[in-house]
């Protein structure tokens, strides 16, 4: 409110929205709070990650090849906590948000539909840099000895986030909130097995070897592993299957979101 011109102690009132920036922001340190105080998306964003990571790093249940376990391991990892924020914790948080009509409220905001999503997008790479930190501090510990250049990682990270982003966000704008709940646990518990992530995936037949390469989350942990691991240079296969996903899931995802 500014003060007026005539009289002391008088003021007017200055009705109109905050600026875009500012509402992104707002919106975005809100999506982030509600996200880390729910304690499923905890058990899915920092819990599990953590415990697959010193389990299978400090006992010998799968035959990870040569090397440390952890060597192998903590790429995995890494592309697992990507997958459970942007795909599985996205997908129900926001279906459910859908479902009681907390989207159909903030669309009708000065906060527009995009900059809503990008709030969103914003509260997902904040988790993210907090797992990975977390992630990264924890196979140290385990003696883990990275290798390959940051850059490639980071650019493997944000392809897989927005592969898995859209993904959530097609599941979220398109199903009921239940069978969004039950078919991103049943996705994350089957890439969890199937995608390379704690698993070699040479232990799998051809043929399903072949079509697991395919999936996102293969080519994210190859991607990871193959830099991190063994120091190559850029995964073009793997940022190229990554590219695939993401254009075609935030595609899909903005044609068919339902907002309602």
């Amino acid at each position: 409110m500014t003060a007026t011109g005539t009289g002391t102690g008088k003021y007017t009132p200055k009705p109109g929205a905050a600026p875009l920036p500012r509402m992104i922001a707002a919106q975005a340190a809100l999506e982030t709070r509600m996200l880390l105080r729910n304690g499923e998306q905890l058990l899915l964003t920092v819990v599990i990650p953590t415990l697959l990571l010193v389990l299978f790093s400090a006992v010998d249940i799968v035959d990870t090849g040569e090397g440390k376990a952890v060597d192998f391991l903590a790429p995995g990892v890494l592309a697992l906590a990507v997958m459970s924020t942007a795909f599985t914790g996205q997908a129900i948080a926001t279906g459910f948000e859908r479902r009681y009509g907390v989207l159909k409220r903030l669309a009708a905001s000065p906060l527009p539909r995009w900059g809503l999503m990008t709030a969103k997008t914003v509260s997902v790479l904040v988790t993210e840099v907090l797992q990975v930190v977390l992630l990264t501090v924890i196979a140290f510990a385990l003696g883990w000895s990275p290798h390959g250049s940051p850059l490639t990682v980071l650019l493997l990270l944000l392809l897989g986030t927005a592969a898995f982003s859209g993904l959530g966000l097609l599941m979220a704008g398109t199903l009921k909130a239940e069978a969004t709940l039950a078919a991103a646990n049943l996705v994350f518990l089957l890439l969890l097995v199937g995608g390379g992530v704690i698993v070699p995936l040479d232990k799998f037949p051809d043929a399903a070897r072949d079509a697991l390469g395919l999936l996102p989350i293969s080519a994210l942990s190859d991607g990871l592993r193959d830099v991190l691991q063994h120091g190559a240079g850029v995964p073009w296969g793997d940022l190229g299957i990554l590219a695939v996903w993401a254009v075609a899931g935030l595609a899909a995802a903005g044609k068919f979101f339902r907002w309602e």
